[in-house]
């Protein structure tokens, strides 16, 4: 029970930040939004050390000095999923106005722009649903507290998304319901993704530190490739960088307190 409710509570934060669209008259603050994109940044890059890089080498100590050996295969495998995804999958950026990945397909703005937040909620997903395995099947390397510390960070950060993805939608057009339906539903793939993991934990334990270290690749690609672009963007790179200093350190303190 007490996992269900750990790999739902990111999905809670996107629900929460796309109701941000019933109380917002506006188009989300330019500077308001390029924070948001810092600080969940910060969020991620500070999750992908403490919660699954570290316990990655720690579960693999019996190696000795070659325990980075699976968090390093890990985070290049992670990052080349990410990266395939990125060719495959069509999908746009917020603030921008040239669709990525393959153009013979003919989708909507809004539907690109979903698809867009719903590729870096993938790795998220898998994140937290390899922490609740490894949990089940190894807690000492990685603890409950440590794997709930996570899904807390990836739901705060999910709020700015959240909200972000549903703001532009209804800017596009769509009514607020629909822009918050949809919003909401960019998030679903965690708890599925999540939920899917776990589920075959049992069979997947031998793998944990290249599966967790995988997470954290996946994750640092989104960052990099996506997130940290749009924050620093029109000339918001000080507010973007004080504000993932403020994400990292929050989810720093997250997963040590809880730990």
């Amino acid at each position: 029970m007490n996992i269900a409710i750990g790999v739902l509570i990111p999905f809670l934060g996107t629900s929460l930040g796309a109701a941000c669209v019933y109380a917002m008259k506006k188009e989300m603050n330019k500077k308001v939004n390029k924070m948001l994109l810092g600080f969940a940044s910060g969020v991620m890059i500070a999750a992908s050390v403490w919660s699954l890089i570290i316990p990655s080498i720690e579960m693999s100590n019996n190696m000795g000095k070659f325990s980075f050996v699976p968090a390093a295969i890990g985070i290049l495998a992670g990052v080349a999923f990410l990266f395939s995804l990125d060719k495959i999958v069509p999908h746009l950026h917020i603030d921008s106005n040239k669709p990525e990945g393959p153009e013979k397909y003919s989708l909507k703005k809004t539907t690109k722009l979903v698809f867009s937040v719903v590729l870096h909620n993938i790795p998220e997903g898998m994140a937290v649903g390899i922490a609740f395995a490894a949990v089940m099947n190894d807690g000492n390397a990685v603890t409950f507290a440590s794997a709930l510390a996570l899904s807390i960070g990836i739901a705060i950060q999910n709020f700015p998304e959240g909200a972000i993805i549903s703001m532009p939608l209804k800017s596009e057009g769509l009514s607020k319901n629909k822009a918050f339906i949809y919003g909401m539903l960019s998030g679903i793939v965690e708890p599925i993704g999540a939920g899917i993991t776990i589920i075959f934990s049992g069979f997947i334990t031998p793998i944990m530190p290249y599966l967790l270290s995988f997470a954290a690749g996946a994750m640092i690609f989104v960052v990099v490739e996506e997130l940290i672009p749009e924050a620093a963007g029109d000339n918001s790179s000080d507010i973007s960088a004080i504000a993932f200093a403020i994400g990292f350190i929050i989810m720093m303190i997250l997963d040590v307190a809880l730990s």
